[in-house]
């Protein structure tokens, strides 16, 4: 799965909080100035390309809805930022986060133990 781009990101994010949408519909979310309608269909059917979006007809009209979730990309992204950053190994990443302070060691055994809980 692609990463998003910042505009790509920003059509999910609308679809997402707003449940199926026709572009014109898009581009009344935008601020001033507004893009125009044929770049924001440009961008949508570049994410219906991807698989990230479908659509319905609506006469000579689509309705476009997400086809996978916030969760569902928030999850790949992560993968693929462990998989290319990290050599797939999610203990690196932990560790990463150890040696930056990101997370302390208590909080690393609150972790383990709601992993051993289930």
């Amino acid at each position: 799965m692609k990463r998003l781009t910042t505009k790509e990101k920003e059509i999910m994010d609308m679809l997402w909080k707003n449940g199926p949408m026709f572009v014109r519909e898009m581009v009344a979310l935008y601020p001033d100035p507004k893009p125009h309608f044929n770049t924001v269909s440009t961008q949508v059917r570049i994410l219906k390309n991807c698989g990230y979006i479908r659509h319905k007809a609506f006469g000579n009209s689509y309705r476009y809805y997400p086809a996978v979730t916030e969760a569902e990309y928030g999850r790949k992204s992560i993968a693929g930022l462990i998989k290319n950053y990290f050599d797939d190994s999610y203990m690196s990443v932990v560790s990463a986060f150890v040696k930056d302070k990101k997370i302390s060691v208590d909080e690393l055994k609150d972790l383990i133990d709601q992993i051993e809980k289930g």
